[in-house]
Formats: C-alpha cells, sequence, structure tokens
C-alpha cells in the first residue's frame, strides 16, 4: 500500500512539474504570428514557399494549357542543400495541394523517379493475372497517363556571421516547372527565407 501511494505521489508531481501543451491552430494567422520564430526552416516557410511558388505559376500563365486542360505533373528530386534534415516531401505536398486546388494540373502517383509514387496503381495491375478477380473491373492496359510536367528543385543555406555572436541564415528554395517533351522550363521561382539569431545555429 505505501508503495502505491509513494508511486501516485510521484506521477502526481511529475504531471504537476511537467509543462503545459498546447495545440496550435495552424489556420490562425494571429496564432501563427504569435509563435516563437526557430533559426531552422519551420511550417511557416514551407507554406509561405510553397504559397509563392504557386501564386508565380498561376500567374504566369506556366500551367495554363492553351486548350483548357489540365496538365499531369510529376514530381522529380527536391534537394536539400542545407544543414538540416529536411523532409522535402512537406513542401512538395503544399504544391500539389494548391495546384490541384487550382483546377490547372493533375498530380500522376504512377510515375516517380524510384517508380510509382503509390505502388498500389502498379499492384493492382497484378490483378490481371487472378482467375478470383473479375477481369471488367480490373484497370485495363494502356491507362496510365504519362507526365506533361516535372517539378524539380532545391533548397540551399548560407551561414553569414554578423559579429557579436549573431548569424544570419539565409535560405533559398528554388524551384522549376519544366515540359517533359521539350526538356524547356516553363517556369523558375526563388523563395529567400532569411532569419537572424543571437548564436550561431548548430545542427
Amino acid at each position: 500500500m505505501r508503495k502505491i501511494i509513494i508511486s501516485l505521489f510521484c506521477a502526481t508531481l511529475l504531471a504537476a512539474c511537467a509543462g503545459k501543451t498546447t495545440v496550435v491552430d495552424t489556420s490562425s494567422r494571429e496564432a501563427m504570428a504569435g509563435m516563437q520564430a526557430v533559426m531552422g526552416l519551420e511550417y511557416r516557410d514551407f507554406e509561405k514557399a510553397a504559397m509563392e511558388a504557386v501564386e508565380s505559376m498561376l500567374s504566369s500563365g506556366a500551367v495554363s494549357k492553351p486548350d483548357g486542360g489540365r496538365y499531369v505533373l510529376a514530381v522529380s528530386r527536391i534537394t536539400n542543400d542545407t544543414m538540416q534534415r529536411i523532409d522535402t516531401d512537406q513542401l512538395v505536398k503544399k504544391i500539389r495541394t494548391q495546384l490541384l486546388q487550382s483546377g490547372k494540373v493533375v498530380v500522376t502517383t504512377a510515375v516517380g523517379l524510384n517508380g510509382a509514387e503509390d505502388p498500389m496503381v502498379m499492384k493492382a495491375r497484378q490483378l490481371r493475372k487472378s482467375g478470383e478477380v473479375n477481369q471488367n473491373t480490373v484497370a485495363q492496359t494502356g491507362k496510365i497517363i504519362a507526365p506533361d510536367l516535372s517539378l524539380s528543385g532545391k533548397i540551399i543555406q548560407k551561414n553569414i556571421s554578423l559579429g557579436r555572436n549573431k548569424t544570419r541564415v539565409e535560405y533559398y528554395v528554388q524551384l522549376t516547372l519544366s515540359e517533359i517533351e521539350t526538356g524547356l522550363a516553363f517556369w523558375e521561382g526563388e523563395t529567400p527565407i532569411i532569419k537572424e539569431g543571437g548564436k550561431a545555429p548548430i545542427w
């Protein structure tokens, strides 16, 4: 009984000492603006880079198909050339989502640098060999749509010492939208994200 009481006391004490956890409303500009900035790339930075890139693509007419249809986009390589471990898919996903919502672009998940992004697209086609599956419901050959455009890019980091233990970190999100048939760049953009802090960043 004594051990139980001590355990409960310790658990209560730890709960009291733990900091309060809150959920940040990412749809609220006021809440996001009130968050303390960090030297590394974060949610707001990807949001900014994606928004600026899509707005530039749309305003330039790069994703406006002459016949009024929709381009098919494939995602190529987004290189992380920073000191951070960045999941570049976070940036790409935001761009893809906004382009899809624009009604100008659809994204293929059947074509990627390392095979299909969604393995089920190809896996389901293996059902053609199964006598247990109604073959009228299996995806037919020649139905996958090849991409028209490819999105590639790089994220660059530069550290600049400002003296007195202050450092400026400059990030550049560089993106290119290429037409696959001709290999021509339909659009290119760069979003700078500049931060200053009291100490040199260590990652």
